[in-house]
């Protein structure tokens, strides 16, 4: 689960930055006359976007903007304002001498406007701030979805079942386990009994708090009763159960916790 997130954070960068470049590509090459010298020049660009983006997003606004250090952060920005134009004034020069040949008339006067080429870079650095707050807010609903339906599982923290044509009430924190077997479940509680009902794990488990944990397709377990676990098992006294190969990493992350 960790990897596919951090992939799935991996693939949104590089999406972002191909996207810019494509754009940027179009909106110089337009201008220039030519897709093959932009697309050069914003290759040369790019390193100097990318660094300057994410020390603004990830150093600067996180450390001093949203710790209300303000002072220090206006100040390092300027730092920063500084040492990116140097760096875009140390592309624009090399691309004179490489693209140009020496021949700045072959470059149109976008290309030598240095304060269009700021205004682009750090448009850029700020279209990324805006989607990085847009994650951040979206991440924050979800985790406030989830914490409302853990305190409504609290409130009403009973599992109710249709066994024997009869509406059973079990208390969440009275399961040790719950089974799966072909087409219904059983219900294993403290007290020894066994509460079969024509219902589905999969149904059960998307409406659970958090310290029942699936293990296994075919288990799922209530944390505060393991006794122990490892790599391959998990223990409920003296009922050995195994750790399912497609639920054991985030099962495991979830017993640790």
């Amino acid at each position: 689960m960790v990897r596919k997130s951090k992939d799935k954070k991996s693939a949104l960068h590089l999406g972002f930055w191909f996207i810019t470049i494509v754009i940027l590509t179009l909106i110089f090459g337009h201008s220039w006359g030519s897709v093959a010298h932009a697309f050069y020049f914003i290759t040369l660009l790019l390193p100097v976007v990318i660094g300057t983006s994410y020390f603004f997003n990830f150093f600067l606004v996180p450390r001093f903007l949203l710790t209300k250090r303000y002072f220090w952060f206006t100040l390092y920005f300027i730092y920063l304002l500084i040492f990116s134009l140097y760096l875009e004034m140390m592309v624009l020069a090399f691309s004179f001498m490489n693209f140009a040949r020496f021949e700045i008339k072959l470059l149109t006067p976008n290309s030598k406007d240095t304060l269009l080429l700021a205004i682009v870079l750090y448009l850029i650095v700020f279209c990324g701030s805006f989607l990085l707050m847009v994650q951040q807010l979206l991440k924050n609903k979800h985790e406030l979805e989830l914490i409302k339906e853990e305190n409504s599982l609290h409130t009403n923290p009973f599992l109710v079942l249709l066994s024997n044509r009869k509406t059973v009430k079990i208390s969440y924190n009275d399961i040790v386990y719950i089974e799966s077997l072909a087409d219904y479940i059983k219900v294993h509680t403290i007290d020894k009994k066994e509460i079969t009902s024509k219902e589905k794990i999969s149904v059960i488990e998307n409406n659970m708090p958090s310290f029942l944990i699936r293990i296994h397709r075919s288990f799922i377990v209530n944390r505060n009763k393991v006794t122990g676990f490892s790599g391959n098992e998990v223990e409920l006294g003296e009922t050995i159960l195994p750790l399912g190969r497609i639920y054991k990493q985030k099962g495991l992350a979830r017993l640790t916790s």
